[in-house]
């Protein structure tokens, strides 16, 4: 029996969580949505999130200090930065630390959708995110 893949959202723009979470919906996801990073860690199933996008900025924590609270607390959940705020070395902080993408918004879906496979080490042809 394969695996469920939940993929959750993290972001403070309700209209950006509305259409992300779609458009992964639309991969063939699960997906999850939370308006905060504190709702996420809220959320009673982390451990079966293969995924995390999560928002760069929010009120609170960071994306930044977000990764470094969920790596601190054991949860080694892959995660794909979105931004409104394309900053080098914050990127570059966040790729150091272990995230797997960052993407800027607006992205496309092919590169959403792009990223999320790789995170996964999913292929092309593969029918069961």
């Amino acid at each position: 029996m394969p695996k469920i893949r939940v993929l959750s959202l993290v972001d403070d723009d309700a209209s950006v969580r509305k259409a992300t979470g779609r458009l992964i919906k639309s991969f063939g996801f699960t997906v999850e949505v939370f308006a905060s990073g504190e709702e996420f860690l809220c959320f009673g199933s982390l451990h079966i999130t293969s995924c995390l996008v999560l928002d760069m900025q929010m009120p609170g924590m960071n994306g930044l200090q977000r990764q470094s609270h969920l790596a601190a607390a054991g949860y080694h959940i892959l995660i794909v930065f979105i931004t409104a705020y394309a900053d080098e070395e914050i990127r570059d902080q966040a790729l150091e630390a272990g995230a797997v993408a960052f993407l800027t918004k607006p992205f496309g879906e092919e590169a959403l959708l792009k990223v999320i496979r790789s995170a996964l080490k999913l292929t092309e042809g593969d029918t069961t995110p």
